[in-house]
């Protein structure tokens, strides 16, 4: 049996996310010290007890779900559990790297920190939006896209599932676009709260920005295939590494294709290691066959290694 392990991205965030793995796994804890000591402030106090508002920052966010996820992964690797394959979505890309050896934890750090702040910057607030649609093919998400985007970019950003698409734009015209896919049989059609259109067009003056940095930054080849978001191919290369996550900032998450890729490759159980199930979820409806297990404290932790020792 293949395994692949699967990492979260922005939208897990939880407080209280790694607490009781820290507190009982030292492997774990020294993750988030390392953390503290890397971005020099208290982040492991900011994912065990919030403020949530604090948390939600995309700043924030995206190192802290790095963090929380390197924990779980440490915690399950000195039990033993290794992987196959890794994959992560969006931000999950990067924890992915770390995984492989291909990106060390304190440059992952200090990439994420930025990409944060690039990304919520690109766009002034109020004029970008995304917007989940339910029950709507990939074909028929991409009509509606381009129907509404008359009134601005509107293109589909969150490839996640068959019938599982966020799109991402301008305000008027994600809000036009939610409202054509209702039109045709959508189950859900919902705007996001979420703080900026991510994987879109939009976002290029981030990809501008972000590109220096992961110029300067250091890719080893990777120890571990793993399939990108932007392609969903396998890649062991840090150059390819290097490469993906730039592309990545203003391109959709394949990540529907990647789960296929991972099915064909002959990968039949996924772990989903990092705060929430949102991953599983998407994966299920996939691959219907697939043993999903995950690791975000230490119950789940104690779950997933009783099936995988």
């Amino acid at each position: 049996m293949k395994t692949a392990f699967i990492f979260p991205g922005q939208g897990s965030q939880q407080v209280g996310m790694g607490r009781s793995l820290a507190e009982q796994v030292p492997a774990a804890r020294e993750v988030f010290e390392e953390a503290d000591d890397t971005l020099g402030e208290k982040l492991s106090a900011l994912c065990f007890e919030g403020p949530e508002e604090e948390l939600k920052l995309t700043a924030n966010t995206q190192p802290a779900i790095l963090t929380a996820s390197i924990a779980a992964l440490r915690a399950l690797e000195i039990e033993g559990i290794s992987a196959d394959f890794v994959a992560g979505h969006s931000l999950g890309e990067y924890t992915a790297l770390v995984a492989a050896c291909s990106l060390d934890f304190k440059d992952a750090l200090a990439l994420v920190r930025k990409r944060g702040l690039f990304m919520q910057e690109a766009v002034p607030p109020g004029e970008g939006a995304m917007a989940a649609l339910i029950g709507c093919d990939i074909e028929t998400v991409r009509a509606v896209c381009r129907e509404a985007a008359s009134s601005g970019v509107c293109a589909p950003a969150n490839i996640n599932s068959p019938n599982q698409t966020v799109i991402a734009g301008h305000r008027p015209a994600v809000e036009r676009a939610v409202e054509l896919a209702k039109e045709r049989g959508a189950r859900r059609a919902v705007m996001l709260s979420v703080s900026a259109p991510f994987h879109c067009e939009l976002m290029s003056p981030a990809a501008e920005r972000l590109a220096p940095v992961l110029a300067e930054t250091e890719f080893k080849d990777l120890n571990l295939p793993l399939v990108t978001n932007v392609d969903a191919r396998i890649i062991m290369r840090g150059s390819e590494a290097r490469d993906c996550l730039l592309r990545q900032v203003a391109s959709p998450v394949r990540w529907s294709d990647s789960i296929e890729r991972l099915i064909e490759e002959g990968v039949t159980r996924f772990v989903e290691i990092g705060p929430g199930k949102v991953l599983s979820g998407l994966v299920r409806a996939v691959g219907r066959e697939c043993q999903l297990l995950n690791v975000e404290d230490v119950q789940s932790l104690s779950a997933a290694v009783a099936v995988l020792r």
